[in-house]
């Protein structure tokens, strides 16, 4: 029997040509707000507000560090296959755990259509959500996978 376009299975590849805007947006971002936190501190009578430019510069250096971290598929609890059936998404994880998706699936894609997030509820219950990166896919598995879950959009 033919496979169904609802069903897609594919390997995810590191998307070193996001890294590059990520980079580009956080770096600049996390140093200024360090450097302008640290003047603010040391330089004025205002230590309150050189607190919350730090804190503001360590919360953006731990987001970019997690996003970069995500992209590159370094974390072990990051998604390296998916495989799509009718009525649930199996996703393999770096650490060699498996992820099934089974209720209360969701599609969200962005109007560039440079990047989608998935949502939908494990096996044991648990609220799951991921977004992918379409630098991760293989050109023509990014197309299958994004014809297959307009279906749970």
């Amino acid at each position: 029997m033919a496979k169904s376009w609802r069903e897609v299975e594919c390997e995810l590849q590191s998307d070193k040509s996001g890294i590059i805007w990520d980079l580009v947006l956080y770096v600049p971002t996390v140093l200024f707000l360090l450097l302008w936190g640290l003047k603010v501190w040391y330089g004025t009578d205002d230590q309150w507000m050189g607190q919350g430019l730090m804190f503001l510069g360590f919360f953006f250096l731990m987001v970019g560090g997690s996003r970069i971290c995500r992209r590159l598929l370094l974390l072990p609890s990051v998604p390296v296959a998916l495989d799509i059936r009718k009525e649930q998404i199996r996703m393999r994880l770096k650490n060699g755990k498996q992820r099934l998706l089974m209720r209360n699936l969701r599609f969200f894609a962005d109007k560039a259509g440079k990047s989608f997030g998935l949502t939908g509820t494990d096996e044991s219950g648990a609220k799951q959500q991921y977004v992918f990166h379409k630098g991760q896919f293989q050109k023509q598995d990014y197309d299958a996978v994004i014809k297959a879950l307009e279906f749970y959009k």
